[in-house]
Protein backbone atom coordinates (compact mmCIF):
# COMPACT_ATOMS: atom_id res chain seq x y z
CA UNK A 1 0.00 0.00 0.00
CA UNK A 2 1.29 3.34 -1.07
CA UNK A 3 1.41 6.13 1.56
CA UNK A 4 -1.29 8.13 0.60
CA UNK A 5 -3.62 4.47 0.10
CA UNK A 6 -2.45 3.53 3.65
CA UNK A 7 -3.40 7.33 4.93
CA UNK A 8 -6.77 7.65 2.44
CA UNK A 9 -7.74 4.16 4.58
CA UNK A 10 -6.73 5.49 7.70
CA UNK A 11 -8.61 8.81 7.44
CA UNK A 12 -12.15 6.94 5.95
CA UNK A 13 -11.94 4.24 8.63
CA UNK A 14 -11.47 6.93 11.46
CA UNK A 15 -13.94 8.92 10.56
CA UNK A 16 -18.21 8.28 11.19
CA UNK A 17 -18.52 11.62 9.43
CA UNK A 18 -18.81 9.99 5.87
CA UNK A 19 -16.30 12.36 4.11
CA UNK A 20 -16.45 13.12 0.30
CA UNK A 21 -13.09 13.25 -2.00
CA UNK A 22 -12.56 17.17 -1.23
CA UNK A 23 -13.08 16.14 2.46
CA UNK A 24 -10.41 13.96 2.42
CA UNK A 25 -8.21 15.89 0.05
CA UNK A 26 -8.48 18.72 2.69
CA UNK A 27 -7.72 15.72 5.56
CA UNK A 28 -4.48 14.97 3.71
CA UNK A 29 -3.46 17.76 2.70
CA UNK A 30 -2.45 18.54 6.25
CA UNK A 31 0.03 15.77 6.12
CA UNK A 32 1.28 15.94 2.57
CA UNK A 33 0.76 19.70 0.95
CA UNK A 34 1.40 18.61 -2.48
CA UNK A 35 -1.39 15.89 -2.91
CA UNK A 36 -3.46 16.35 -5.85
CA UNK A 37 -6.93 15.97 -6.07
CA UNK A 38 -6.48 13.29 -8.90
CA UNK A 39 -4.36 11.26 -6.40
CA UNK A 40 -6.90 11.24 -3.46
CA UNK A 41 -9.86 10.32 -6.34
CA UNK A 42 -7.31 7.42 -8.12
CA UNK A 43 -6.65 6.54 -4.60
CA UNK A 44 -10.46 6.30 -3.34
CA UNK A 45 -11.35 4.06 -6.08
CA UNK A 46 -8.52 1.12 -5.59
CA UNK A 47 -9.39 1.11 -2.16
CA UNK A 48 -13.14 1.01 -2.84
CA UNK A 49 -12.37 -1.22 -6.00
CA UNK A 50 -9.97 -3.80 -3.50
CA UNK A 51 -13.46 -3.64 -1.23
CA UNK A 52 -11.08 -1.69 1.32
CA UNK A 53 -13.47 0.93 1.83
CA UNK A 54 -16.85 1.80 0.42
CA UNK A 55 -18.57 4.40 -1.49
CA UNK A 56 -22.01 5.62 -0.25
CA UNK A 57 -23.88 6.96 -3.73
CA UNK A 58 -27.08 9.48 -2.78
CA UNK A 59 -28.56 11.14 -5.84
CA UNK A 60 -27.92 14.84 -6.20
CA UNK A 61 -25.06 14.92 -3.86
CA UNK A 62 -21.34 13.91 -3.89
CA UNK A 63 -20.29 10.30 -3.21
CA UNK A 64 -18.78 9.32 0.30
CA UNK A 65 -16.60 7.16 1.64
CA UNK A 66 -16.92 4.73 4.49
CA UNK A 67 -15.78 2.08 6.61
CA UNK A 68 -16.08 -1.69 5.63
CA UNK A 69 -17.58 -2.94 8.61
CA UNK A 70 -20.97 -4.02 8.46
CA UNK A 71 -23.83 -1.55 8.69
CA UNK A 72 -26.79 0.74 7.49
CA UNK A 73 -27.27 4.24 6.86
CA UNK A 74 -30.38 6.95 7.60
CA UNK A 75 -30.09 9.96 5.62
CA UNK A 76 -32.08 12.90 6.02
CA UNK A 77 -34.30 13.75 3.30
CA UNK A 78 -33.76 17.40 3.39
CA UNK A 79 -30.52 18.28 4.70
CA UNK A 80 -28.28 14.61 3.71
CA UNK A 81 -26.51 14.26 6.61
CA UNK A 82 -25.49 10.46 6.56
CA UNK A 83 -25.62 8.70 9.95
CA UNK A 84 -24.85 4.72 11.00
CA UNK A 85 -27.13 2.81 11.81
CA UNK A 86 -27.16 -1.11 12.85
CA UNK A 87 -30.70 -2.78 11.56
CA UNK A 88 -31.53 -6.37 11.37
CA UNK A 89 -29.52 -8.67 8.88
CA UNK A 90 -31.37 -9.03 5.60
CA UNK A 91 -28.63 -11.62 4.39
CA UNK A 92 -31.03 -14.92 4.78
CA UNK A 93 -34.27 -12.93 4.01
CA UNK A 94 -32.37 -11.66 0.57
CA UNK A 95 -31.45 -15.49 0.08
CA UNK A 96 -34.47 -16.44 0.14
CA UNK A 97 -35.91 -14.22 -2.36
CA UNK A 98 -33.83 -14.49 -4.85
CA UNK A 99 -32.89 -18.27 -4.54
CA UNK A 100 -29.34 -17.82 -4.94
CA UNK A 101 -26.62 -15.82 -3.66
CA UNK A 102 -26.47 -12.27 -3.78
CA UNK A 103 -23.21 -9.97 -3.77
CA UNK A 104 -24.07 -7.41 -1.47
CA UNK A 105 -26.72 -5.49 -0.69
CA UNK A 106 -26.71 -1.33 0.93
CA UNK A 107 -28.93 -0.65 3.03
CA UNK A 108 -30.46 3.35 2.87
CA UNK A 109 -33.27 4.23 4.83
CA UNK A 110 -34.40 8.22 3.88
CA UNK A 111 -36.07 9.88 7.16
CA UNK A 112 -35.86 13.76 8.50
CA UNK A 113 -33.57 14.34 11.32
CA UNK A 114 -34.34 15.80 14.27
CA UNK A 115 -32.74 19.42 13.39
CA UNK A 116 -34.99 19.40 10.00
CA UNK A 117 -38.26 18.38 11.94
CA UNK A 118 -37.63 20.92 14.19
CA UNK A 119 -36.88 23.31 11.86
CA UNK A 120 -39.88 22.29 9.85
CA UNK A 121 -42.73 22.36 12.84
CA UNK A 122 -41.11 25.53 13.88
CA UNK A 123 -42.38 27.10 10.48
CA UNK A 124 -45.32 25.19 10.76
CA UNK A 125 -45.70 27.46 13.91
Amino acid sequence: MTKYEKKIYDIVNASYEHMTAEQIYVELQKIYPAVSRATIYNNLNKLCDLGLIRRVSLEDSPDRYDRIKKHDHIVCQKCGRISDISFEDLTQTLEKQFGENFLYYDLKVFYLCPDCRKLQSNNLS
